[in-house]
């Protein structure tokens, strides 16, 4: 979820964002890890630290909500979704299975602060593991999340996606992501906006998307791209004109791809797309698409998503 009030937009985007059919706190930084390292040591990332979690006994973990991540009254949704892949992953502990499809549902937004990630593995067979993790904050319910891990399998190969068009990365307009009112996630982001109309702007398609990637340089594994896959504003924010709040109530990620990719670097940006065709009764869905430069397919999305008046 984004909220991004209209006196907060530069006062020259929509003429900085491609055409569209239209219908008639400056918060403290964690320090940056010491890149002198010694060569092979790993080095933890502001987003690896901020996404760690504790195993502390059974199948139970605990991590710590960084309000380096808010939006407005909660956490951002991909960050907790991160969380609970991390706990799901390191429950598995086999490299050889990788996660295939995550749910999560949410519930209720943390307080900054510690939560717990209970894990269970409901059944692994030879080649499929299905685990769901349950998030709790002083015995009251955060979410739930579901995930499939296997190994690759054989089977018919097609391919008919075809990436957005977009301009170069070093034309597209970069998202703000500090100063005042600005929500504190962003500034945990390089994003630079290449698809869709101005926000608020009362276009006629709900798309948006662009290039991006973490603001500190990171390897995109899938812990990465579970957060990636909800980074956007809302697709509702270009067809309507007065600010609104999206809260997400379920979000699920499809992973195409083995992560992270050969020959990925830290300092890569990717593409995303993220659409909706239809808005009823206050719900919208949003799907989403994430992309190398180079055209691969990394993963897709698709969330149910609330559409809200700011509360005055």
């Amino acid at each position: 979820m984004v909220v991004c009030p209209r006196s907060h937009l530069p006062a020259d985007l929509e003429a900085r964002l491609p055409v569209a059919r239209h219908r008639s706190v400056d918060r403290p930084r964690a320090p940056t890890p010491d890149l002198g390292a010694a060569e092979g040591e790993h080095v933890s990332t502001n987003f690896e630290q901020e996404t760690a979690v504790e195993h502390v006994g059974g199948q139970r973990f605990v991590a710590t909500v960084d309000k380096r991540w808010w939006v407005v009254r909660g956490p951002h949704g991909g960050y907790l979704a991160s969380i609970a892949l991390r706990a799901l992953k390191q429950t598995l502990d086999d490299p050889k299975r990788h996660v295939r499809s995550f749910t999560i549902h949410y519930f209720d937004a943390p307080h900054e602060g510690e939560i717990t990630i209970d894990v269970q593995i409901e059944r692994s067979g030879r080649s499929i593991t299905n685990a769901s993790a349950r998030l709790t904050q002083d015995d009251r319910p955060i979410g739930v999340a579901l995930g499939v891990f296997s190994k690759p399998w054989t089977g018919p190969e097609f391919f008919d996606a075809l990436p957005p068009e977009i301009g170069p990365l070093d034309a597209a307009f970069k998202i703000p992501n500090e100063g005042p009112n600005i929500p504190p996630f962003l500034g945990n982001f390089d994003m630079r906006w290449a698809l869709g109309a101005a926000p608020y702007s009362g276009a006629d398609e709900a798309i948006v998307g662009g290039w991006f990637r973490l603001e500190e340089p990171q390897i995109a594994d899938d812990i990465v791209v579970a957060t990636y896959m909800d980074a956007w504003p809302p697709v509702m924010f270009p067809i309507v004109t007065d600010p609104m709040v999206a809260p997400t109530l379920d979000l699920t990620i499809h992973f195409r791809r083995e992560l992270p990719l050969p020959d990925t670097s830290a300092d890569d940006h990717y593409i995303g797309r993220f659409y909706s065709h239809m808005s009823h009764e206050g719900f919208f869905e949003e799907d989403g698409e994430l992309w190398t430069r180079d055209g691969v397919l990394v993963a897709q999305s698709r969330q149910l998503a609330l559409s809200l008046p700011i509360r005055t």
